[in-house]
């Protein structure tokens, strides 16, 4: 079996064929050949931050944890293993927690060979989990397979926010022009909110760049806050433009309007449109409550612009991580469009598993249910919960763990319906352990 990529997503899906009675050879270009973000020898090195986020099982990160420990993950055990002091936060010792998965690695017998792979191997079946960093050669092997319009490089990312969590009393439902349904939910402006708006945009702090994401800004996606140091009246003949779009509650055309689409099919969650941002998360998130109907917002995801490489999944892969046109591909991790650590070592694992349930054919392959954070996030990657559908003109973005990913229950209060979502994935992913998942040799 082989693997290509020790990060996260590697790390684990080697783990994962190896302590299941398979031969795992994960090649990794380290030392040879760095990424300019990487610095240690050793596999699965976290480059952003040491933190993991929260331990809280009331938390999607914390469920996401709590599922992942009942799938047995290299990373979550190790990470535990290597902790350091952080409150409801499990953080890590970088260097100590590369080096000991690293060993965990070598422990359960997976060969490592230190080399870059150019171009994808011909083996069968293979993983992909080179992360967002990808060599330029190894993307361009990818996108002979996958095809130019099927790989991003970029990554512009808007927030996105709790739709329960919107007040919409100061909203109103409306398609420009009235043409096609009422799919946009409109966040109307005066002329005051406007200018107070674009004031603190250009004020607020933003996120210094590191000197390899130094990809210049293109129209397509130029930072909401880049926009408003182009002019006062900017935003207003771009992603706030209020033309065609009539307030049905004053018959009037508001100043300026920001406008929320819908993120996924059950309409939990929304999208800012046009907001992708460089803005420092606190800032996001004091700016951004200036937006009538925002003002008490939950997010979900806040917004980045970043260099990222990464595959449209919901129109290339299964819910397994199969490449549709070639099944024998798998792609794990942040490549995939999930986002955060636990997020691209689910991912891995789960692949690592059905990879080999694929070269033993044992039994077909096995996704977590929908009730699960692990599942539904699988689904959203491969279109089955993401709204993608043929009539959608926007691309694929990448998502992490969240509570709107889940269906969620009649019930009012949110703290009681969080426990209840809890409370169902745990059940659902005990069950589903049982059943479908080989116990470890």
């Amino acid at each position: 079996m082989v693997i290509v990529g020790g990060g996260l997503a590697g790390a684990e899906a080697a783990f994962q064929v190896a302590t299941r009675g398979g031969h795992a050879v994960l090649f990794e270009m380290k030392p040879g050949r760095r990424s300019p973000a990487h610095t240690l020898d050793t596999l699965a090195e976290l480059v952003c931050s040491n933190s993991l986020k929260s331990n809280d099982i009331g938390t999607a990160s914390g469920l996401l944890k709590a599922e992942m420990r009942r799938m047995n993950s290299l990373v979550l055990a190790v990470a535990e293993e290597t902790s350091v002091p952080a409150g409801g936060t499990l953080a890590v010792d970088r260097e100590a927690f590369s080096v000991r998965v690293t060993e965990r690695l070598k422990e359960a017998g997976v060969e490592i060979v230190t080399e870059e792979v150019t171009s994808i191997p011909d083996d069968s079946p293979v993983v992909i989990a080179t992360g967002p960093l990808t060599s330029e050669a190894f993307a361009a092997s990818i996108n002979e397979h996958v095809g130019t319009e099927n790989l991003y490089f970029y990554d512009a990312v808007a927030p996105i926010v709790y739709a329960e969590s919107i007040d919409t009393e100061k909203t109103y439902m409306a398609s420009r022009y009235d043409k096609g349904p009422a799919d946009y939910m409109n966040c109307p402006m005066n002329t005051a909110e406007y200018e107070a708006f674009v004031s603190a945009l250009i004020e607020a702090d933003s996120v210094v760049p590191h000197e390899f994401e130094s990809t210049p800004y293109f129209e397509g996606c130029m930072p909401i806050e880049a926009l408003a140091e182009r002019g006062p009246d900017t935003l207003m003949f771009g992603p706030m433009r209020p033309v065609g779009l009539v307030d049905p509650r004053t018959g009037r055309r508001p100043h300026a309007v920001v406008q929320l689409r819908r993120e996924n099919t059950e309409g939990t969650l929304y999208n800012l449109v046009g907001f992708q941002t460089r803005l420092k998360f606190s800032e996001q998130k004091k700016v951004f409550s200036m937006i009538p109907g925002l003002e008490s917002a939950e997010f979900a995801r806040l917004g980045k612009l970043h260099r990222n490489t990464y595959i449209d999944s919901p129109r290339l892969l299964t819910r397994f991580q199969r490449l549709s046109s070639e099944p024998r591909i798998f792609f794990a991790g942040q490549i995939t469009g999930v986002e955060g650590y636990m997020e691209s070592a689910l991912s891995g694992l789960l692949a690592g598993i059905n990879s080999l349930l694929v070269a033993s054919g044992t039994s077909p392959c096995v996704v977590p249910p929908p009730e699960t954070i692990s599942g539904a996030l699988m689904r959203y990657i491969s279109g089955d919960g993401a709204d993608t559908g043929e009539d959608s003109k926007r691309p694929f973005q990448p998502m992490n763990s969240n509570f709107g990913l889940l269906s969620a229950p009649e019930i009012r209060n949110k703290k009681e319906r969080r426990a209840k979502q809890v409370e169902l994935a745990i059940a659902a992913m005990d069950r589903w352990a049982n059943e479908s998942l080989q116990p470890n040799d």
